[in-house]
């Protein structure tokens, strides 16, 4: 909640209102909705939310050096491959005059760059377990640490064929090192590599497009500098060069900026003839006799769209229906994630088969669904709209953006207390080094009982830390 708020002072200040927030492609529309109703807490007016791949494709489209190559193909086949910290997201894009056309799109809401961490830290765990007895696990601080060297050593094996992994006192005084070689960390994570393969794989069997009619790979989130990766990925498109042009780090922002100058009605040469046609990424359906999934919308169709389907009811002189919306690619929603559901009543009471209920589903361009249903010959009809799915309701959203204005002062002073409190213990670890250089005991008292206030008072006020602060400077002048 604080970083909400804080965030909402800082637009504040910027006087920035409205939004294009890019998500995985990947979210279901629970987090969707999550993500929209945080920019609204936040303050912003979110005019646009799409897939992060999506978002790189413009980029790419627009990126110079790819620019003339497109020129020269009446439609470019575009695979984006988005490998990130957390999240992974492939995309299959069609682009012709102007027009992107997302052809398929899959993905991981739960593998990235953390997940090739993670079997770092196990291995070394293991060997550190191997050679001391003692179990890393058990401390906390010892964990992180090594999570940050592991992670340290990942970027250096993408452009070197070792790292050295040195830890002083990782746990209970004993010290590790190691040499961690590249082939080690491609065996430790080859099973990760092969799960992003796959997904490619059904991407391209999704959007019945053949290796050869790919026409470039973009690579895209920081994990795809992983050397492995690129190998895999280029032997299987039959040892394709993949495009690096664009800054992986940079292109979903960039495209994202794209799309708000759009949607702004900012126009010049480089955009005025750009349209974007996304897909929904997941089946939308809802449940019938047996637990059956009826899908209205299929997985990778283009958005905004609408859908109608007729149904009846199962028993005799039903006057109400249960409809219950759900998302994903089973034929039993046991197996698919339920979005909501509501009652229309008031149906027309006949035997069962007769009566004959209209339910559409119109998902927006930001993935948003409203379901509707109507019985035809009573004109009963009642909807539901899917954008606060076992999140927040419209309420608590007007609620808390009321609370974020009421409490911006408070919130903007505990902001510079928090920045105070920074400032006070980076003086005090500094006087610390000097007392260690020059044995002065007094300052050393001094600076010990200011950390104990520190511990001991985590929400002083920016001027407390301030007095503090003054009297370690003026004992440091004084020594």
């Amino acid at each position: 909640m604080l970083t909400q708020r804080v965030l909402a002072c800082c637009l504040h200040l910027l006087q920035l209102t409205k939004a294009v927030i890019t998500v995985p492609a990947y979210f279901s529309d629970a987090q969707r909705a999550a993500t929209k109703h945080a920019g609204a807490i936040a303050g912003l007016e979110v005019k646009r939310i799409i897939n992060e791949p999506t978002a790189a494709a413009l980029a790419y489209g627009l990126d110079s050096k790819t620019k003339s190559a497109m020129a020269e193909r009446q439609k470019t086949n575009v695979l984006i491959f988005d490998l990130g910290g957390g999240t992974f997201d492939v995309s299959l894009l069609s682009i012709e005059e102007g027009i992107f056309e997302v052809r398929a799109t899959n993905g991981d809401t739960h593998l990235g760059g953390e997940d090739f961490d993670t079997a770092l830290v196990n291995h070394v765990t293991a060997q550190f377990k191997r050679r001391t007895g003692k179990d890393l696990t058990s401390s906390a601080r010892s964990m992180r640490r090594l999570r940050t060297a592991c992670e340290t050593a990942k970027r250096t094996l993408s452009s070197s064929t070792s790292a050295p992994l040195e830890i002083e006192s990782l746990f209970d005084g004993d010290d590790f090192a190691m040499v961690l070689t590249r082939a080690k960390f491609e065996d430790l994570n080859m099973t990760l590599f092969n799960r992003c393969l796959e997904t490619v794989k059904r991407v391209m069997k999704d959007a019945n497009c053949a290796v050869d009619e790919v026409d470039d790979i973009v690579l895209v989130g920081g994990s795809t500098r992983v050397p492995k990766i690129q190998q895999m990925l280029s032997e299987y498109f039959n040892g394709k060069e993949l495009c690096k042009s664009i800054n992986p780090d940079e292109a979903v922002a960039y495209g994202a900026t794209v799309q708000g100058a759009i949607l702004s009605g900012v126009r010049s040469s480089t955009t005025q003839d750009l349209l974007l046609v996304d897909v929904t990424p997941l089946s939308l359906g809802i449940e019938t006799t047996g637990r059956i999934m009826s899908t209205l919308i299929k997985r990778n169709t283009p958005v905004p769209v609408r859908k109608t389907k007729q149904y009846t009811t199962e028993e005799d002189y039903q006057d109400a229906v249960d409809v219950c919306v759900y998302e994903g690619e089973r034929g039993s929603t046991e197996g698919n994630n339920l979005l909501g559901k509501f009652t229309i009543s008031g149906i027309e009471r006949a035997k069962r088969g007769v009566p004959k209920i209209d339910v559409t589903f119109d998902l927006d361009s930001n993935g948003m669904l409203h379901v509707t249903a109507l019985d035809t010959t009573t004109g009963a009809v009642a909807d539901i709209k899917i954008t606060n799915t076992g999140r927040l309701s419209n309420e608590d959203v007007e609620r808390m953006i009321r609370d974020a204005q009421v409490m911006r002062e408070a919130d903007e002073a505990r902001a510079a207390a928090v920045e105070a409190r920074h400032e006070l213990e980076s003086y005090v670890y500094a006087a610390l080094e000097e007392v260690e250089a020059t044995g002065d005991r007094k300052l050393e008292k001094t600076v010990n009982e200011v950390r104990m206030w520190i511990d001991s008072t985590p929400r002083a006020t920016r001027a407390e830390y301030a007095e503090r602060l003054m009297l370690v400077q003026s004992m440091m002048r004084s020594g």
